[in-house]
C-alpha cells in the first residue's frame, strides 16, 4: 500500500461515525448490511450516513452492491488487510512479531475469566446463560448478565426451567449494563450478546479489553400460546444456550491466540438456534 493511500484510510477512520461503521461492517462479514440498518445502528441520518459511506468507499475501506431496493455495504477486506500490512511491513520494519501484541495475537492468560451475557431486557436469555455457565464453567468463570433496557424482573418460566434442571438461581436479577462500566466493575474478558437488539445498540465502554461475540437466539418470552408452549420455548432456549456454552467451556482458552479465539467465538454463534432476524453486529460506544 502506498503511503498516500494509508494516510487517506487513516483519515477516513479518524472520524467517530466512520470508525463505528467500519467496525460494524467487519463483524457483519460477507453478508454486509443495508444502509438503513447501518444508519439505525450508528445513529446517523440518511444524508449524514451517505456522506460518511462515500468517504469510506473513496478510501477503499468499504464497498457496496445493490440488492433489490437496498444498497448493501460490506467491509472491503483487501483494503483493510492492506492497511494492516502497511503497519506491519513499514512501521515494524518487516518484523511482524513486534506488532503481534497490538494485533491481539497473544494467547489469553490462564486464570478465572469474567464473562458478561447481554440482552435488552435481561430477564430470560441472558439469565439462562448466566446460570448455565455458572454450573458448566466449574469455577473457571465469574459470570454476570445485564440488559440495555432491563425489565427489572426475571421471567418466572426461566427460573422454573433452571430449577427443574438443577441449575443455580440464587442471586439472578435483571439489571442495567451500565453497572459493568462503572469504577470498580469487574475487568471483563468476554462479552456475549444473546439477542439481536442488544447486539445493535451502542454499548458502554467496558473495563479491560473484552473479546465479544453475538450468540443470538429467539426470545422465549415473546412466544404466545398455551402455558406448555411457552414453557417449551424456554426449554428450547435453555438447550440452545447450553450447547453453545458447552463448546465455549471446552475451548483451550489459555493456549489460543486472540485472533484464533475470536474466530471460534464467532463460530459458536452459528450453532443451531441462531436467531433468524437481521443481526446487527455488536458495537461498543466510544465513551
Amino acid at each position: 500500500m502506498l503511503e498516500s493511500h494509508a494516510i487517506a484510510a487513516f483519515a477516513a477512520l479518524s472520524q467517530e461515525t466512520r470508525l463505528r461503521v467500519v467496525r460494524l461492517l467487519v463483524r457483519s462479514g460477507e453478508a454486509g448490511m443495508a444502509a438503513g440498518a447501518i444508519g439505525e445502528a450508528v445513529g446517523a441520518s440518511a444524508s449524514n450516513l451517505s456522506f460518511h459511506l462515500s468517504h469510506l468507499e473513496r478510501a477503499g475501506l468499504v464497498e457496496s452492491r445493490r440488492e433489490s431496493r437496498s444498497i448493501v455495504y460490506r467491509a472491503k477486506v483487501d483494503g483493510l488487510a492492506g492497511l494492516v500490512r502497511f503497519l506491519l511491513e513499514e512501521c515494524c520494519d518487516g518484523r511482524p512479531e513486534i506488532c503481534a501484541p497490538l494485533l491481539g495475537s497473544l494467547p489469553m492468560p490462564n486464570r478465572v475469566y469474567d464473562v458478561l451475557f447481554l440482552c435488552s431486557g435481561n430477564s430470560a436469555r441472558s439469565i439462562l446463560a448466566e446460570s448455565i455457565l455458572r454450573k458448566e464453567g466449574e469455577g473457571r468463570f465469574r459470570v454476570h448478565s445485564a440488559g440495555s433496557r432491563p425489565k427489572g424482573f426475571v421471567e418466572p418460566l426461566a427460573l422454573k426451567v433452571l430449577e427443574a434442571l438443577d441449575y443455580p438461581t440464587e442471586g439472578l436479577r435483571s439489571k442495567d449494563w451500565r453497572e459493568f462500566a462503572e469504577p470498580g466493575a469487574p475487568q471483563l474478558d468476554f462479552v456475549f450478546t444473546v439477542c439481536d437488539a442488544a447486539a445493535g445498540e451502542p454499548c458502554p465502554v467496558w473495563p479491560g479489553q473484552p473479546m465479544t461475540a453475538h450468540w443470538g437466539i429467539e426470545d422465549p418470552a415473546a412466544v404466545e400460546g398455551a402455558p406448555f408452549e411457552r414453557e417449551r420455548a424456554f426449554g428450547q432456549a435453555f438447550r440452545y444456550l447450553k450447547n453453545r456454552i458447552g463448546v465455549f467451556t471446552s475451548l483451550p482458552i489459555a493456549s489460543l491466540d486472540r485472533l484464533a479465539l475470536s474466530k471460534k467465538l464467532d463460530e459458536i454463534g452459528t450453532i443451531e438456534g441462531a436467531s433468524t432476524g437481521a443481526v446487527v453486529p455488536f458495537e461498543r460506544a466510544s465513551a
